[in-house]
C-alpha cells in the first residue's frame, strides 16, 4: 500500500517537474505522456497543473488539445480561463478567444484585469468595434480601466479601429504609462495616422525612452520622407543598435545620399547581411557598378555570404550596365554555391543575360530553371523581343499558355513590344484586344502607349490617334511621345502639332518631345516654327537630355559623353574616330545631319555627330578589345539615325560584331547590317 503510495508521488513530482521545465516539451508526443502523467495521478483536475499544460500547448501551437483538457475540468478557476484564452489569442485564433470569454462569464466567473488585454486585442483582430466597445463599458463597471496593461490594450483597439479621439482620451485619462504605453501612443501617431507632428511632441514627453521609442520616431522620419529629421534624431539617440542604424542606411540608399551612405557605412561598429546589402543596393542604383562589386568582393573577405537579395541586386546593375564580363563571372560563382536555380536568381541571370543582348546564354538559364513562374517567362518574352527577335518572343508566349502559365501585364506588354519592333500590327492587335476576354487582364497606359507606337510606326497614324482619344485613362507622355515619333517617321506635321500640344500641358521636363518637334518642323522647311519651339525650351529651361554611354572592357565600366576628352586614352580614342571618319567616306557615308540640334555650320554639324557618345565608346571598344570580342554598349537615349547608319558600315569596315542597347532595344551590327532591320 505504502510502496503504491510513494510511486503515485513519484509520478505527481515527475508531472510537476515536467510542468515547470517547458523546454522539455517539444512535441506533441511529449504533452502527450504528461497528460498521462496527470490522468493517473488526477492532476488533471488541478488549477495549476491544467494552466501549465495550456501553456505549453500554446507554445506548439496545439491549442485543440489544450481545449479538449480544458472541457474535462468540473470547475476551472480563473486562471485556467485565462490561460486558455490568452493561448487562443496568441496563436491567431480570436473567435476562440471570444467564445471562451463568453463562456467564462456564462460559467459565473468573473473576468480580470488579466483576462481583458486578450479578448480586447481579439476584437481588434476581428474588427469588432462593437464588441470592444462594449468591453471598454464593462472596464468601467469592474474597476480596471485605469490598468496599465488593460488601458494600453485599448490603446490599440481604438488604433487600429481608427479612432484617434478615443485612442487618445484612454491614453490621456491613464494615470501611469510605462515604455509599452508610451510605444503605443507614438506607433497611432506613426504608423496609422501619419501625423509627425503629434509624433513629435508626444516624444518630447517620453520620460523613459527606450530603443524601440527612438527607432519609431526615426522611422516615422524615414517613411515620412523626412531624411533631415530623421538623420537628426540618429544623431540624438544615445545608444544605438543594429536596427537603427540599417534604418538610416536604407533611407540614405533610397534617397540617393551615396557619400553619407558609405560614411555611416564604415562608422557602424556592427554590420549584418542587411547593410551590406542596402549599401551594394544604393550604388547599384546610382550606377556605380565597379564599387557595387568592390563591396561584394570585400563582403566575401570578412566571410559573410550573399542572399538572393545580394546576388539579384548585382545582377540588376549588370543587366543596367551591359556587363556581360562581369554577369558572367556572377553566373559561374552562383553555379558554385546553389545546387538548382531558384525562381528569384533564375529570373535575375535571365534579365542580365537579355539585356547584354546574349540571347543564347539566357534561354539556356531559362531552360534549365526547375520552377518557371509567371515572372521569369516575361523576363524571356521582353528579352527576346528587345533583342529584336520577336518571333522568338511570341513562340515562347505560346509556350507559355501550352504550360498553362497564365501571362500577366507584363508579359502583355512583352508580346507588345516584339509586334512593335517587327511591325506585327495583326498580331498586336490580336494581343492587345485579346487581354480582357482570354485573360481577364485591363489595358494599362503601357499597353496603350506599345499600341500607338505599333500603328504609329506602320502608318496608320490617324488609327493611332483614335485609340489615344478613346482611352479610358488621361493619356499619358508615352502615347502621345508615341504618336510624335511616328509623325516624325511619316512627316505629318499637322498631327505632331496636335500631339506636341498635349506634352507641354503634361508640363514635361524632358526636352526631348521638343527636340522631335523642331527637327519635324525643319524637315518640312518650317524655319520660323523651328525658332519658336528653340525659344520655348530657352523659356522652360529644358534642353535635350546628355547622351551617356557605357563599355565594359576586362570587368570595368567605362562612360563617355558627347564629346568628353576626360577618358584617358582620349587621345587615341579620337585619333581611332579620324580614322572611322576617313574609312566611312571611303564606303560613300553621308552624315545624316538633320537632327542635330545646333545653329552651325553643316560641317560642323557633322564633325559633332562624329564624336556621339556611342560612337566614342565603340571607338574606345576597338582598341582596347580583341579582334574576335564583341563590342557591347549600352545607351542611356534612342540612337540616332546617322549612328546607325555608320555602326552598320563600321562593322563591316573593321569586321567586328557591335551590339549597342540604347533606349528601347538592342541593335546588333554585323557585316554591314543591323539586327533591326533599319525598322526602329
Amino acid at each position: 500500500m505504502n510502496d503504491s503510495r510513494n510511486g503515485l508521488w513519484q509520478q505527481k513530482d515527475i508531472a510537476l517537474s515536467l510542468l515547470k521545465s517547458s523546454h522539455k516539451l517539444t512535441t506533441l508526443n511529449h504533452l502527450k505522456s504528461l497528460h498521462v502523467y496527470l490522468l493517473r495521478t488526477g492532476l488533471h483536475h488541478s488549477s495549476f497543473a491544467v494552466g501549465n499544460f495550456i501553456t505549453y500547448c500554446a507554445s506548439l501551437g496545439i491549442m485543440s488539445y489544450a481545449a479538449q483538457l480544458f472541457d474535462q475540468m468540473s470547475e476551472p478557476n480563473s486562471f485556467v480561463w485565462n490561460t486558455l484564452i490568452r493561448g487562443f489569442q496568441q496563436n491567431h485564433s480570436a473567435k476562440n478567444t471570444l467564445y471562451y470569454f463568453d463562456q467564462m462569464r456564462a460559467h459565473g466567473v468573473q473576468p480580470d484585469k488579466f483576462t481583458y488585454p486578450f479578448v480586447i486585442r481579439a476584437c481588434s483582430d476581428l474588427l469588432e468595434f462593437a464588441k470592444g466597445l462594449s468591453l471598454h463599458g464593462q472596464l468601467f463597471k469592474i474597476g480596471v480601466h485605469f490598468d496599465i496593461f488593460v488601458g494600453t490594450s485599448l490603446i490599440e483597439f481604438y488604433t487600429g479601429m481608427g479612432n484617434m479621439s478615443m485612442t487618445k482620451k484612454v491614453f490621456e485619462e491613464l494615470p501611469v504609462k510605462d515604455e509599452v504605453t508610451w510605444y503605443a501612443m507614438l506607433s497611432c501617431y506613426v504608423n496609422k495616422f501619419n501625423d509627425m507632428e503629434k509624433a513629435r511632441d508626444l516624444f518630447e514627453k517620453i520620460p523613459c525612452k527606450d530603443l524601440v521609442i527612438w527607432h519609431t520616431i526615426i522611422l516615422g522620419y524615414v517613411k515620412a520622407g523626412d531624411l533631415e529629421l530623421a538623420k537628426w534624431y540618429f544623431d540624438r539617440a544615445p545608444v544605438k543598435d543594429l536596427l537603427m542604424y540599417n534604418t538610416i542606411l536604407g533611407c540614405l540608399a533610397k534617397n540617393g545620399e551615396l557619400d553619407c551612405l558609405l560614411r555611416l557605412f564604415h562608422e557602424m561598429p556592427f554590420r549584418d547581411l542587411v547593410s551590406w546589402n542596402t549599401v551594394i543596393g544604393g550604388l547599384v542604383r546610382d550606377g556605380r557598378i565597379n564599387e557595387a562589386m568592390r563591396f561584394f568582393h570585400q563582403m566575401e573577405r570578412v566571410n559573410l555570404s550573399p542572399d538572393d537579395v545580394t546576388l539579384a541586386s548585382l545582377l540588376s546593375a549588370c543587366a543596367q550596365a551591359g556587363a556581360l564580363d562581369t554577369g558572367k563571372w556572377l553566373h559561374s560563382y552562383i553555379d558554385r554555391r546553389y545546387n538548382e536555380l531558384n525562381a528569384v536568381i533564375g529570373t535575375a541571370l535571365v534579365d542580365m543575360y537579355c539585356k547584354c543582348g546574349d540571347l543564347e546564354s539566357a534561354a539556356y538559364v531559362f531552360d534549365k530553371m526547375p520552377e518557371r513562374d509567371v515572372v521569369a517567362w516575361s523576363a524571356m518574352i521582353m528579352g527576346s523581343s528587345m533583342n529584336g527577335q520577336s518571333r522568338t518572343a511570341l513562340n515562347f508566349f505560346y509556350r507559355m499558355k501550352d504550360e498553362s502559365e497564365r501571362p500577366n501585364d507584363a508579359t502583355i506588354l512583352g508580346v507588345l513590344c516584339a509586334c512593335v519592333h517587327a511591325g506585327l500590327v495583326d498580331e498586336g492587335r490580336k494581343c492587345f484586344y485579346g487581354m480582357s476576354q482570354k485573360f481577364g487582364l485591363t489595358p494599362k497606359l503601357e499597353h496603350y502607349g506599345c499600341m500607338v507606337d505599333l500603328l504609329g510606326r506602320a502608318g496608320l497614324l490617324d488609327e493611332a490617334y483614335n485609340l489615344i482619344q478613346s482611352m479610358p485613362y488621361e493619356p499619358h507622355t508615352g502615347a502621345w511621345g508615341a504618336l510624335l515619333g511616328a509623325c516624325k517617321i511619316h512627316g505629318n506635321v499637322e498631327l505632331a502639332e496636335k500631339a506636341i500640344e498635349h506634352l507641354i500641358q503634361l508640363d514635361l521636363e524632358d526636352g526631348g518631345y521638343l527636340a522631335i518637334m523642331s527637327n519635324i518642323y525643319a524637315n518640312a522647311g518650317r524655319w520660323e516654327d523651328v525658332s519658336k519651339v528653340r525659344k520655348l525650351m530657352k523659356v522652360k529651361g529644358i534642353g535635350k537630355s546628355r547622351g551617356i554611354s557605357s563599355i565594359e572592357v576586362n570587368g570595368v565600366i567605362h562612360e563617355f559623353g558627347v564629346q568628353e576628352k576626360r577618358h584617358p586614352q582620349a587621345r587615341e580614342i579620337y585619333d581611332l574616330i579620324d580614322e572611322i571618319y576617313r574609312r566611312l567616306k571611303k564606303a560613300g557615308h553621308v552624315a545624316s545631319t538633320s537632327e542635330v540640334f545646333f545653329d552651325v555650320e553643316e560641317e560642323e554639324k557633322e564633325k559633332a555627330l562624329f564624336f556621339h557618345s556611342e560612337k566614342m565608346a565603340v571607338a574606345f571598344g576597338l582598341i582596347a578589345t580583341d579582334k574576335n570580342t564583341i563590342i557591347r554598349v549600352v545607351k542611356n537615349l534612342r540612337i540616332c539615325a546617322d549612328c546607325h547608319a555608320a555602326m552598320k558600315l563600321i562593322s563591316a569596315s573593321f569586321e567586328r560584331e557591335i551590339i549597342i542597347r540604347d533606349r528601347h532595344r538592342f541593335h546588333h551590327f554585323k557585316n554591314g547590317f543591323c539586327s533591326c532591320g533599319d525598322y526602329w
